[in-house]
């Protein structure tokens, strides 16, 4: 039996939602170990000067949890 952990994040990025969770995901994988799979929760953007200057993605980073 394996247990999971899921632990939520929001990545960012000036080009796309999917470097933003590309970036997320590789932000997690420098302190997480066992990493099993994202889950997208939603995509949002930051605006200024009624411009989309960043793309932000909310994701769920499900881990293999170690006792």
């Amino acid at each position: 039996m394996s247990v999971v952990k899921v632990i939520e994040l929001i990545g960012e990025s000036p080009s796309s939602w999917e470097e933003a969770c590309k970036n997320a995901l590789a932000v997690a994988a420098k302190s997480v170990r066992g990493i099993v799979g994202i889950d997208v929760d939603h995509f949002t953007c930051k605006v200024e000067g009624n411009k989309i200057v960043a793309f932000r993605a909310n994701i769920k980073v499900a881990f293999k949890y170690e006792a």
